[in-house]
């Protein structure tokens, strides 16, 4: 809606937090891209790199399983446990890899994992 009294006088700055963002190979990244969620498809070689540039820039970072499993593991430990974003290991569109189960997750998640 356009009319005058509907537009926000004052739009949110440009360097507020995404809300999410999805790590993706391209085939679960296009699903994911019509839904309207912020994608990445990274290169073997800067896989980390943008995944710490995510987790330090939106509120949800949801990584598929395969690429999950690629990160290094103190990496993706630490930034799990870390409170700034909430990191959710996905499966891929075609069902390669599946992540662990919910409950294990949660438990990771809130600090209850043995």
């Amino acid at each position: 809606d356009l009319r005058r009294d509907h537009l926000r006088p004052d739009p949110q700055p440009a360097d507020l937090m995404s809300v999410c963002a999805l790590l993706a190979d391209e085939v679960t990244a296009a699903g994911f891209r019509l839904a309207g969620i912020e994608v990445h498809v990274p290169d073997d070689g800067d896989l980390a790199q943008r995944f710490e540039r995510l987790c330090d820039e939106a509120q949800l970072v949801l990584v598929t399983a395969e690429l999950a499993e690629r990160l290094p593991p103190a990496l993706l430990r630490r930034q799990q446990r870390a409170s700034r974003a909430l990191v959710v290991i996905i499966a891929d569109a075609r069902g390669r890899r599946e992540p662990e189960g919910l409950g294990a997750t949660l438990r990771r998640q809130l600090g209850m994992a043995e």
